[in-house]
């Protein structure tokens, strides 16, 4: 096989790859499993992936490894103070660390660079159902 050839199929595979989120669910998939280490890897993979479905299908939130609780914890990493907000840079690397892409960039607060508690939770619990609706098409 030629290299144009052989550079058009990875083209096409990288695009599918991409249209479909399949890096994202897997590392969504392989994330929860080494969090859970379930007994039946399989078995938990196959309801994670019904869940997904369900999820797809119904509109309801998409399985996660991370919740309301873990945002909590990371703003109180990041707001050692307890001043109740964080700086811009402050709320956007703290989402990117934990994974997310698709962070608000004008977010409540970013004119006056104090994103507040309740701000940083919604917007990474946006951001979060984001990440793990792998199912849906950019």
């Amino acid at each position: 096989m030629d290299d144009s050839v052989a550079t058009e199929r990875e083209k096409e595979a990288s695009a599918y790859l991409e249209k479909h989120k399949i890096f994202d669910l897997m590392k969504n998939l392989t994330s929860m499993l080494f969090f859970y280490r379930p007994d039946d890897p399989k078995e938990f993979l196959i309801e994670k992936l019904k869940q997904l479905k369900q999820a797809r299908d119904s509109g309801e939130k998409a399985p996660s490894l991370l919740s309301h609780s873990n945002l909590d914890a990371v703003f109180g990493i990041v707001d050692p103070a307890n001043e109740r907000h964080v700086t811009f840079a402050q709320y956007k690397q703290a989402l990117i660390s934990l994974g997310m892409k698709d962070i608000n960039e004008c977010p409540d607060g970013v004119n006056e660079d104090k994103i507040s508690y309740d701000t940083f939770i919604t917007e990474g619990m946006l951001s979060l159902e984001k990440s793990s609706a792998t199912y849906k098409q950019p």
